[in-house]
């Protein structure tokens, strides 16, 4: 729900029938408001009449590719219809290319196809979060604090000094509280799209972060091997 009572607008693009109606049956179930278009053009025109929170956007379309369905977007919102709106690619196809160019292009997350429904809608949630504008600067996960104006971190009332890096990589967890984050998806979010170095770069931080954030009980960013990483409170 919105800060005003509505449920979020949801747009669902996507050509294949079968993924268009279970992606909206799900999402209204899940509480959005949905809907739902097969071609970009049909997803501008929607866009322009009933300005979506989110768009859930296929990229490969029968009359243009996802792409260019957000640069539409784009220049329809810059002609003084709003500011951006957030974008979630649904992908079948899994080249870093197509990410890099998503991304490029403002795209907020992608997910692969075929891709897991709870999962899905965790991260719709996470992007509205950010994007709602009505976001606290104060974000929580047990007892870590983050002020986001501030740049301060602390635990239990205990300030923590972290790096420029490791406060974007422990505000991208805590944003992201409770959904697993690939390694891929926190280089494209904490070092941008276009970093071309070792992943491994990211269990660095992680064990960065743990030394200063994760040094009391009970532990908050957890390793779910060969995925990823998430950060919430142990599950009882």
């Amino acid at each position: 729900m919105t800060p005003h009572g509505r449920a979020e607008r949801l747009l669902v693009v996507d050509d294949e029938a079968t993924v268009r109606e279970l992606l909206s049956a799900t999402l209204r179930f899940a509480g959005f408001h949905v809907t739902s278009v097969s071609t970009g053009a049909e997803a501008v025109a929607s866009a322009d009449g009933e300005p979506p929170d989110l768009v859930l956007l296929d990229v490969m379309l029968p009359d243009m590719d996802g792409f260019e369905v957000v640069r539409r977007l784009r220049r329809q919102r810059s002609a003084g219809r709003g500011g951006p709106v957030p974008v979630l690619f649904l992908t079948a196809r899994d080249r870093q290319a197509d990410k890099v160019t998503g991304l490029s292009l403002g795209a907020d997350d992608y997910v692969t196809k075929p891709f897991d429904l709870e999962e899905l809608i965790a991260r719709i949630r996470a992007i509205l979060r950010r994007t709602s504008g009505h976001q606290t600067d104060l974000l929580t996960v047990g007892t870590i604090e983050l002020d986001v104006d501030g740049h301060q971190v602390s635990r239990a009332g205990r300030p923590i000094h972290v790096t420029a890096t490791e406060f974007r990589l422990l505000r991208y967890l805590m944003e992201n509280a409770g959904l697993v984050v690939s390694k891929t998806q926190i280089l494209d979010r904490v070092w941008d799209y276009d970093f071309e170095g070792d992943a491994s770069i990211v269990d660095t931080y992680i064990s960065y972060l743990r030394r200063k954030v994760d040094i009391e009980e009970p532990k908050l960013i957890h390793t779910v091997h060969s995925v990823g990483y998430v950060m919430r409170e142990p599950r009882q």
